[in-house]
């Protein structure tokens, strides 16, 4: 179990995590404070299931988007902490944390308003059938799609490459 620090930040969290589902997780929580939308691509599979999905979204990928670039472009200095976090069986990650920022654009529905805001959430997910790979294929040239190697890969929540992070 993470004991509870205002250290807990979740970039801090992504190079310190103890495993690859809990630095999964906490990587997607980063997305909101970077603003990185296209690390969505990153941290959700293609066929991603998101059980509070975005009602207009085409896809829950597409939704998870939209969600992140609400987040940047209302809020400045967004930052989660993480303040609980377990790993469980079959990949399933548990976490609590809290989400800090000043709304600074319209956001949810609400005019911007300078306010800070302070925000607690829970996620449930399950982190399998993963591969990393060491570039981008949607972004190099077509003739380097076939250099691509995988950097590891986690199958039925288990990394089975490489062998030395197991």
């Amino acid at each position: 179990m993470t004991t509870i620090t205002t250290a807990n930040t979740a970039s801090e969290m992504v190079r310190s995590a103890t495993s690859t589902a809990l630095r999964v997780a906490a990587r997607e929580l980063e997305l909101y404070d970077t603003g990185d939308v296209a690390g969505a691509d990153e941290v959700f599979a293609p066929d991603l299931i998101d059980h509070n999905p975005a009602g207009d979204a085409a896809s829950a990928i597409d939704g998870m988007r939209a969600l992140i670039a609400a987040v940047r472009d209302g809020f400045t200095d967004t930052q989660h902490r993480i303040l609980f976090q377990e790993e469980l069986p079959g990949g399933r990650v548990v976490l609590h944390w809290r989400m800090t920022a000043t709304q600074t654009g319209d956001a949810f529905g609400f005019a911007a308003s300078g306010n800070p805001v302070d925000i607690n959430g829970s996620d449930i997910m399950r982190v399998v059938d993963l591969v990393v790979l060491d570039r981008d294929y949607f972004t190099i040239p077509e003739d380097d799609i076939r250099l691509i190697r995988p950097v590891f890969t986690i199958v039925g929540g288990k990394v089975t490459f490489p062998a030395e992070i197991r």
